[in-house]
């Protein structure tokens, strides 16, 4: 008799321990397309550029030296979080001339997990979709490059680096 209720305490005890127990729930990583768009959008500037030529780097070379002006220099790429993945190129602060629109492109974009590959248009070198490999993606920072290997056998390749401060 004692034994049994001794069980029944163990038991009742073990229930109500059990019973008081929560599941901790680990904050889920953000997946690539979020870090590329925030919730619903997000835009990223140009920062840096680096031409890498059979292996050897030039060097982390600024964005400005690749454009004529800052009006060209301050352009932003906006990427969205909708079922399209809109795509935009816009005008950053400063305009060219006051007639320039707002929107210089619109498109769309793509990530490929499997071989990290992220396609959209590029006005630097095309208004053509471009493949670019990502090498690194966090909330603020992205470096992405292309590799020109395919093109007449040239071993070369443009990583560029983008920064973000606006997300929506």
């Amino acid at each position: 008799m004692i034994r049994f209720r001794l069980y029944t305490i163990a038991a009742g005890l073990s229930l109500f321990l059990l019973g008081g127990c929560s599941e901790v729930t680990e904050p889920t990583p953000l997946t690539y397309s979020q870090l590329l768009t925030g919730k619903e959008k997000k835009t990223w500037s140009l920062v840096s550029f680096e031409v890498i030529d059979e292996g050897e780097g030039s060097g982390t070379i600024p964005a400005n030296n690749l454009f004529n002006g800052a009006c060209e220099a301050d352009d932003q790429f906006v990427f969205y979080a909708n079922a399209e993945r809109k795509y935009e190129f816009i005008n950053g602060p400063t305009k060219c001339s006051s007639s320039e629109p707002d929107v210089l492109l619109t498109d769309s974009w793509n990530f490929t997990n499997a071989n990290a590959t992220l396609e959209f248009a590029f006005p630097v070198l095309s208004t053509g979709k471009l493949p670019f490999i990502v090498k690194s993606l966090s909330e603020t920072s992205m470096t992405i490059e292309i590799y020109l290997d395919d093109i007449q056998g040239i071993d070369a390749s443009y990583r560029f680096t983008l920064s973000s401060s606006s997300t929506k």
